[in-house]
């Protein structure tokens, strides 16, 4: 094929040692819209990765696996061999200057966390776009998982577990830097939004000109699927939306698909509504292929997918995840009716409406230099770790400072998630964060001085109180890995 012949999946795919395994996830849905998978097994040439992926056509949600499989593996053989710089915040600051050292506090730390500026780290290099600077970063924030780090940690462990927020893979730096951004912003904009704390904003999508959107409302009616568009935030002019919804009849074979949700930011409404609606179809068949039996399982992947999966892919099972398998498990045990029981109060709520049309739209020509600008006017610093491959793909990492991620599930919470909380009008939930006083028992917010005269004194967050109101709901928040319950489930 001649240069302009070969397609954005190939492309990726000559990116990396083959064999590369990738394939169609058909059959598990009634939907069956596309949704694909793609493996890169470990080899002494690259470390591997696997990646799901989705879209109105074949090749898109091909394309999808394929960059999600390079976020992966191209965060796994960056961080191979690389060493990584020891001392607390304030050794690195004398060594660096104040500047050239991220602030712990200001990368959003767990609640009540033993953190203090003497706390021995280890450290690994970003780029911070707006000078082009090397700084400093604590390497958890920066590694996307737990193979990223390899070797001891720090004499007092992590900061936080690592996760695989704000990664983005492209064929060329901007565009894979703003696909990690606009993940990081969708994150931050509905970490104390949705889920547990859904607050039932539905978007009336009367007047969408997407024909992709459109065409796929049209089959999900057909098929029998009420789907719901809801609204998290339009914060630095992103559209942040998740489509959530089941079927009429509760005839979901395995009851995670229930659970179904797509979520998307993008500054164009239209773009982010037909995100949200392709993730949420594909999320269907993708939570009943990682999560159900292997008898449904078996017949939407090709021979001798499951035997050599099995073989060389132990469960994931993490030690700190025994609470999102437990809550799986318990998913599949109480059936379909009794699940979207469960969500009714919470995801699939409905309690306000605002029209699609007095959302965000954008026609510019520069996506990178409009989110980029937008978070930068808004005082946060945008930090990059690119990661290319031996072709073309490149994948990056980005941190932006003082936005919010896993306030409800691993207590991470800042400035913007103490505000929100605080502000959060109309909740019949008893409140989950205070400023000033110790309410009694809740944990210490990490924040600057700055962030808290901000506030107006020291904060505070409910973790127990944040327990109790995800409840039941954890396995919204983190997963098993691929086929681990299966795996419990056949013992």
């Amino acid at each position: 094929m001649t240069a302009v012949d070969v397609t954005p999946s190939q492309r990726y795919r000559d990116s990396f040692p083959t064999p590369v395994e990738d394939f169609a996830i058909e059959g598990i849905d009634v939907l069956d819209v596309p949704l694909h998978s793609a493996v890169l097994p470990p080899s002494e040439l690259h470390p591997g990765g696997s990646g799901l992926g989705y879209g109105a056509t074949r090749e898109e949600a091909r394309t999808g696996a394929m960059g999600e499989m390079a976020e992966m593996a191209l965060s796994l053989r960056a961080h191979q061999g690389v060493s990584r710089e020891e001392g607390s915040y304030a050794e690195m600051t004398r060594r660096y200057g104040r500047d050239r050292v991220a602030d712990p506090r200001e990368l959003c730390l767990e609640a009540g966390s033993p953190y203090d500026d003497d706390r021995p780290l280890q450290w690994l290099p970003m780029t911070r776009l707006r000078d082009g600077e090397t700084v400093q970063v604590p390497a958890e924030l920066v590694a996307s998982a737990p193979d990223d780090l390899p070797g001891a940690p720090p004499p007092g462990g992590w900061l936080t577990t690592v996760i695989t927020n704000g990664q983005g893979a492209a064929f060329d730096a901007d565009r894979a830097v703003t696909h990690a951004l606009l993940e990081v912003l969708q994150r931050d904009g509905n970490a104390t939004a949705f889920r547990a704390m859904d607050r039932g904003v539905v978007v009336d999508l009367d007047g969408i000109a997407d024909p992709d959107a459109r065409a796929l409302l049209d089959r999900l009616d057909a098929a029998g699927i009420d789907v719901v568009v809801k609204l998290a935030s339009t914060e630095f002019g992103v559209v942040d939306v998740y489509a959530v919804g089941c079927s009429r009849d509760g005839s979901e074979p395995v009851p995670v698909m229930a659970t179904a949700c797509g979520e998307a930011a993008h500054p164009d409404r239209d773009t982010a509504v037909r995100k949200a609606l392709h993730e949420f179809a594909s999320a269907r068949s993708r939570k009943a292929f990682m999560h159900g039996p292997f008898d449904v399982v078996l017949p939407a992947t090709p021979p001798g997918y499951l035997e050599h999966w099995r073989g060389g892919h132990p469960p994931e099972r993490l030690v700190e995840e025994d609470r999102a398998l437990q809550a799986m498990l318990d998913w599949t045990r109480m059936g379909t009716s009794a699940l979207v029981d469960l969500l009714q109060d919470t995801v699939l709520s409905r309690r306000s409406t605002v029209p699609l049309s007095g959302l965000p739209t954008w026609r510019g020509d520069d996506l990178h230099a409009h989110v980029v600008g937008a978070v930068q006017a808004a005082g946060h610093d945008v930090l990059v770790e690119l990661q290319p491959s031996a072709g073309d793909a490149v994948a990056a990492k980005v941190l932006a400072t003082g936005l919010e991620v896993e306030t409800m599930s691993y207590g991470r919470i800042g400035e913007r998630g103490v505000r929100r909380l605080v502000e959060r009008s109309g909740d019949p939930h008893p409140p989950l964060a205070a400023v000033g006083g110790d309410p009694g028992g809740w944990a210490r917010v990490h924040l600057t001085a700055a962030a808290e005269e901000r506030l107006g004194g020291p904060a505070w967050f409910d973790r127990a109180g944040a327990d109790r109101r995800v409840g039941a709901l954890y396995a919204l928040y983190r997963e098993p890995g691929r086929h681990v319950v299966a795996e419990v489930l056949e013992r």
